[in-house]
């Protein structure tokens, strides 16, 4: 197996994010990925996969993914069924950081237990 076959799974994902300047380079047995996420949560998302297939360090990645946002953890649009606390866990782990993401977006929101499908949310940074 090559480490770009062994990686595969984070460059479909990089591509699903729609990484932006995403290249990748196979060198001297280590794996050179490159590119600019959206957000913070879309590169932890990466890190992520990456540690999940190369355990917690590793060593046959090189990875430098560039976020191109900071200003947010990230963008969420609102699907039917979902809640600010649904939100929360997603992004926090913990449902009760909804009025976080409800604070962030008093401009458009008033009342945390009405948003509704296809509303663009800001998630701030943790």
């Amino acid at each position: 197996m090559t480490i770009k076959s062994k990686y595969q799974p984070v460059l479909d994902l990089g591509q699903e994010l729609n990484i932006q300047n995403g290249d990748v380079k196979e060198e001297n047995g280590t794996l050179k990925v490159w590119g600019t996420a959206k957000t913070q949560y879309e590169k932890n998302i990466l890190w992520d996969k990456i540690k999940e297939i190369g355990g917690e360090n590793p060593s046959d990645i090189m990875a430098d993914i560039k976020v191109a946002d900071e200003s947010v953890y990230h963008r969420h649009t609102v699907k039917s069924g979902e809640t600010l606390g649904k939100i929360a866990l997603q992004y926090y782990g913990k449902a009760s950081k909804y009025q976080d993401i409800f604070k962030a977006n008093s401009d458009i929101l008033k009342n945390p237990d009405l948003i509704h499908p296809d509303q663009e949310l800001i998630i701030p940074n943790p």
